[in-house]
């Protein structure tokens, strides 16, 4: 789903209304957090005369100058992304990549030693990464052999001290969409907070499930503008939520989580929301022509269903093949280790001149 189709997912989105039993999945200390305050956060009117963080009021040696510390809350690029998404600000969280946004999760609702999670490989690996980094343990619930989720087999692993589940929708390393009504029936039964992944959904023809979170309290929907809107470098992740799971993240994040110079080229490249569509549309074409020139090859075995914009691809040596191509100076992904996933090469969709270059050393391999 393109960004420009986002604008009417969801009008209004409720402040902490909803059953769901937040008091019971929040950490008590979390609850009895005083957060840190800025003099920006505590002074709501108009100031000429800033004195108040001990910044250097000269400037600074660059021609913008960057010697004020940033809006903490980053409403400017908070009302850029509603305009486009149809989502109110107060219900965005910003962070520094989406891996922000997933530790802050693990910190607002886990306690270590104590509580769990559900996570179902093969998937991205930074869930499983910011479990063992906050001590919380992993439920592992593999994905079916078709990338599905296994509905029952996560309930089923479900306890009192559950707390989060991480889907992520398509998935990484699969590329594949969930079934959105496996989802929906999670959503309704799951007891803890669902967060689902939509960091390639604008390649994707499912629906995002922003619109969602008027019905869903236990909801939080990750996208990022690192993949279609090619901002990596600025490390700019989102998340959707209601207000009170809003709040709780702002409670928790570091006062100055998002730098002055990524709000500002992130406001920029916002406005480029054509451009962007017409990336997206030429990935899928180079997806298309890449997938015929694989499948002409004898050493490819499968080539999955891809609602992303990369290939997993199925080969007879993955190990051979990726040492050759990194001996062509290509650098694709392995992920032969992960389960589910035996022989299996990621590959991401590179511009025209990429994938002609791809192809022409991989044919050479045979």
């Amino acid at each position: 789903m393109n960004d420009a189709e986002d604008k009417d997912a969801s009008a209004k989105l409720p402040e902490g209304e909803g059953p769901l039993a937040l008091d019971f999945l929040v950490r008590k200390n979390i609850k009895k957090l005083v957060p840190y305050s800025t003099a920006r956060h505590e002074f709501t009117g108009r100031a000429s005369v800033l004195l108040d963080a001990n910044e250097n009021a000269y400037g600074s040696p660059l021609e913008d100058n960057f010697n004020r510390y940033p809006d903490p809350l980053q409403w400017q690029l908070k009302y850029a992304i509603a305009g486009i998404k149809g989502v109110p600000a107060e219900n965005i969280f910003i962070g520094n990549g989406s891996d922000e946004v997933i530790d802050i999760a693990y910190r607002i609702f886990c306690d270590p030693l104590k509580d769990n999670v559900i996570i179902c490989p093969p998937t991205y690996g930074m869930y499983e990464v910011s479990a063992n980094i906050n001590n919380v343990d992993i439920r592992k619930v593999n994905l079916t052999p078709g990338f599905q989720l296994d509905v029952q087999g996560i309930l089923n692993a479900v306890d009192d001290s559950t707390k989060l589940l991480f889907i992520c929708s398509p998935n990484n390393p699969t590329a594949n969409n969930m079934n959105r009504g496996d989802v929906e029936v999670l959503l309704n039964n799951f007891p803890g907070i669902i967060l689902i992944d939509e960091a390639y959904i604008n390649y994707s023809k499912q629906k995002t499930f922003i619109q969602e979170l008027t019905e869903y309290p236990n909801l939080v929907v990750m996208q990022t503008l690192s993949k279609a809107w090619g901002l990596a470098a600025l490390r700019l992740g989102i998340c959707y939520a209601s207000g009170d799971i809003i709040n709780l993240y702002n409670k928790v994040k570091p006062p100055y989580n998002i730098n002055e110079a990524s709000q500002e080229l992130a406001l920029e490249a916002l406005q480029h929301t054509e451009q962007v569509n017409n990336w997206i549309k030429e990935v899928v074409t180079q997806k298309n022509f890449l997938i015929k020139k694989l499948l002409e090859c004898r050493f490819v075995e499968k080539i999955h269903p891809s609602d992303a914009n990369f290939l997993l691809v199925k080969v007879k040596d993955a190990d051979a093949l990726y040492q050759y191509l990194a001996k062509n100076e290509i650098v694709v992904r392995n992920r032969s280790k992960e389960v589910l996933c035996d022989n299996c090469l990621r590959i991401t969709i590179g511009t025209p001149e990429e994938n002609l270059q791809l192809t022409r050393i991989i044919k050479a391999y045979e």
